[in-house]
């Protein structure tokens, strides 16, 4: 079953978590790495300009797992925080129904 994590943060630096988020994807990408998520999506709240929700697919919830347990996964959740401006808050959810 697909898994999905949504990630809700807030920063005033997003040009920066951006450019994190787009380095992370390319390298776990380009190593083929088990697990990576399948794809992203980055919502801003309109009554909030400082807050976002990032949508993380992965395959499963395993594979999420496996991601999240990753070295590399670390090192970009600790630089990612460094730029937030409260605690990051995440919910994971199952996949039930999707319509692209």
């Amino acid at each position: 079953m697909k898994f999905a994590q949504i990630i809700d943060f807030e920063t005033e630096r997003i040009d920066e978590v951006r450019d994190l988020l787009r380095a992370y994807e390319e390298r776990a990408r380009s190593e083929g790495r088990t697990g990576a998520p399948t794809s992203r999506t980055l919502l801003k709240d309109r009554a909030n300009p400082h807050r976002y929700l990032a949508v993380v697919e992965f395959d499963s919830h395993e594979g999420a797992m496996a991601n999240s347990n990753a070295p590399e996964t670390n090192e970009l959740a600790q630089r990612l925080s460094a730029l937030m401006t409260r605690p990051t808050v995440y919910t994971d959810c199952d996949v039930q129904d999707q319509q692209n």
